[in-house]
């Protein structure tokens, strides 16, 4: 068993999963009534959406647990460069709806979505109270923002525990990334579930219904990723920065499109930082932080479906009011991660800037879930790609500043 396991390990992994895609595809057009094939999907994202939220909360606590005394840290300029990325991302989306406005056909898409915060006030009542939030119910709910809370907090009095327990923390952090990569390991076949389930569910028009939406947000993510990111990371590092991008999406981004988690690609993209040479004691901290407060593609896609809203029942978005949409999005895409769909269930809020009713925007986040299966994926490579750039982004600027070589 343990053989024919290290033989499937030793396929790349993109090349199973796009095997799994296909797979997925056929069966769903020979037998779509086989609906325990689609429980493979559901047991995939089950196992994902159980280990992440321990894996962020252990190893925050074991990375400031075990951190050096006296290091010199970045995570200002990470933080800074996480906010500036994710506002940036809702000002593309601003600009892409503008210059290629999409309308959408509302009637009868199903209205039966969870209660969506209904206001700013909202927004920073629920932000508050889930950084308070115990610990423990924190971790089952996959609420990112106590879990760093309180993770930080644990990490940063345990500094002062006994070797023998930074070492036990450690190893837990370990086995947690451990786990993780062995369902990660098993992708292909729950892909294999997820693209039956979609395609057997809604038929593959699933994929052109709505395709002037889907290319207006994927292509918003693009220019983000390459464009202004691109603007980013070279200002910063003052030399290509392509190179690195395309590593980043390249080993990153690509697991993240078909994990469609953030929290859960956290062990690969500590590997992808370990292969660029980063301080550890820097990165360790800055990709967990950067699965909950990074999020460029939550900051686009929240932007690019409240724009849809307002050309679809004829309002004009004036330039005040959409760079307010651009601040709200982005404050509100740091508290989206780890919930399923969670960028999504914000859109009332923003469609409630432009006087939206909530059955127009309740039917718009009904479209977003149809979509979801692109959207999602797309939004979790972006943000997932983005931690590992912007973590390098920092520390390769203070390299040239010192004279150092990148290695690009």
């Amino acid at each position: 068993m343990k053989n024919l396991y290290e033989k499937w390990n030793s396929v790349n992994l993109v090349l199973r999963i796009l095997c799994g895609m296909i797979i997925g595809i056929f069966l769903a057009l020979v037998i779509p009534q086989a609906s325990g094939i689609a429980l493979i999907g559901s047991m995939f994202v089950g196992a994902l959406k159980a280990i992440a939220p321990l894996l962020v909360f252990v190893i925050v606590i074991s990375s400031l647990a075990n951190a050096k005394q006296g290091h010199k840290s970045n995570m200002g300029t990470v933080i800074m460069l996480y906010m500036v990325s994710t506002i940036l991302g809702a000002v593309v989306a601003v600009l892409g709806s503008t210059l290629f406005p999409v309308t959408l056909t509302l009637s009868g898409v199903s209205e039966d979505i969870e209660a969506a915060p209904q206001g700013v006030a909202e927004v920073f009542s629920n932000l508050l109270s889930n950084v308070v939030a115990n610990p423990i119910a924190s971790i089952a709910n996959a609420n990112y923002i106590g879990i760093l809370f309180w993770a930080v907090i644990f990490g940063v009095l345990l500094k002062k525990s006994a070797p023998s327990t930074k070492k036990f923390l450690s190893d837990i952090a370990d086995a947690a990334s451990d786990a993780v990569r062995v369902v990660i390991s098993f992708a292909p076949f729950g892909i294999l579930g997820l693209v039956f389930e979609a395609i057997s569910s809604s038929g593959i028009e699933i994929f052109m219904d709505y395709g002037r939406l889907i290319l207006l947000i994927v292509g918003c993510m693009l220019f983000q990723e390459f464009v202004t990111n691109g603007i980013l990371v070279g200002l910063s590092i003052r030399q290509n920065p392509y190179p690195l991008i395309m590593k980043c999406a390249r080993e990153s981004g690509l697991t993240a499109f078909f994990t469609r988690s953030s929290a859960a690609n956290i062990p690969v993209n500590m590997e992808l930082c370990k292969k660029l040479g980063l301080d550890e004691d820097n990165y360790s901290v800055s990709i967990p932080l950067g699965s909950t407060i990074n999020m460029d593609g939550a900051a686009i896609t929240i932007t690019v479906m409240t724009l849809a809203a307002c050309h679809t029942v004829g309002i004009s978005a004036t330039l005040p009011a959409s760079i307010l949409l651009s601040i709200i999005a982005t404050v509100s895409a740091c508290g989206t991660s780890g919930v399923a769909g969670g960028s999504l269930l914000l859109i009332p809020l923003a469609c409630s800037l432009f006087g939206i009713s909530e059955d127009v925007s309740a039917q718009i986040v009904g479209i977003g879930f149809i979509i979801s299966v692109i959207q999602d994926s797309c939004e979790t490579a972006l943000n997932s790609s983005s931690d590992v750039l912007l973590t390098a982004t920092a520390e390769f600027s203070e390299w040239k500043k010192q004279g150092k070589k990148l290695p690009l």
